[in-house]
């Protein structure tokens, strides 16, 4: 199990120091080197063991550049991104394969993510054959399933032949199959119903609470956060210009997009238990 391993130095499971990385904007020529946009610029931030974190701010704020590097997707200009000790880039095949298993990622878009053509079994099974896990898959899956309260009745549809809400649950099936012990989230209920978006955020607060795995939640929606996260974290130009307890952050917020990001909150009420969608 990944929580075997130490800590970083200061006590945190992830942590970042001076991040910063630029794109190359259009209109380059052989007379006319390309212009570069920062996308996000130096930052730090540490993300403690169980912790549920909520990463907010506008479109363009930096904060799907941010998971991407911390999903080892993108590879920053300067600064450096440690998980227990071990640097996430550049490292080895074995040393990103373990990784790959102690950090998974939740998509926006379980349509989008889900192969179209495999089984429920088979995509939740997936990360655990791609990881090289030592364990009975199909077990390991049915396990998965029933986490995220879906029927194991489900491991024989395929993606087409589900509804929007459990649809995102297999997809939340799928990266807990590893028993990660953080999940990166991007926006994992943006497009659902008011309701079932309910249902999904308390389902991933009881599933965090119960294995004691840490999220981090990117979102423009405060409402998701303030229901699902003890710390949030705002983004605004490629920097983090809070990063406070949630409530403490909603009852006083300091910069203006915060402000701007409260003005926008919609209601979600967020039930005690989950009901299977």
């Amino acid at each position: 199990m990944s929580g075997a391993s130490p800590l970083n130095n200061d006590g945190s499971f992830l942590s970042v120091r001076g991040l910063s990385l630029s794109y190359d904007l259009p209109g380059r020529t052989f007379w006319r080197p390309a212009e570069r946009r920062p996308a996000i610029r130096d930052v730090t931030l540490s993300l403690q063991p169980g912790e549920r974190v909520g990463l907010v701010g506008m479109s363009g704020s930096g904060k799907t550049t941010l998971l991407r590097s911390l999903l080892a997707m993108e590879l920053p200009d300067s600064g450096e991104i440690t998980c227990q000790c071990k640097p996430v880039r550049p490292a080895s095949v074995p040393l990103m394969r373990w990784y790959r298993r102690a950090v998974q990622y939740i998509p926006q878009d379980p349509a989008a993510s889900l192969d179209p053509r495999m089984t429920v079994q088979a995509l939740v099974a997936e990360p655990l054959l791609r990881l090289h896990v030592d364990c009975d898959h199909v077990q390991r899956a049915q396990e998965a399933l029933e986490q995220v309260g879906l029927d194991r009745r489900l491991l024989t549809r395929r993606p087409g032949e589900l509804s929007g809400g459990q649809a995102q649950r297999v997809a939340i099936a799928r990266a807990i199959a590893t028993r990660p012990s953080y999940l990166l989230a991007d926006e994992p209920v943006s497009g659902l119903d008011l309701p079932i978006r309910a249902q999904v955020v308390a389902m991933l607060r009881s599933l965090s609470e119960a294995t004691g795995t840490g999220l981090l939640i990117v979102s423009h929606d405060l409402s998701v956060v303030s229901s699902l996260c003890q710390r949030t974290l705002v983004m605004d130009e490629g920097s983090i210009v809070e990063d406070r307890p949630t409530a403490s952050l909603l009852r006083s917020p300091r910069h203006p997009r915060t402000r701007d990001l409260i003005a926008a909150i919609l209601p979600l009420s967020v039930p005690v238990v989950t009901a299977p969608l």
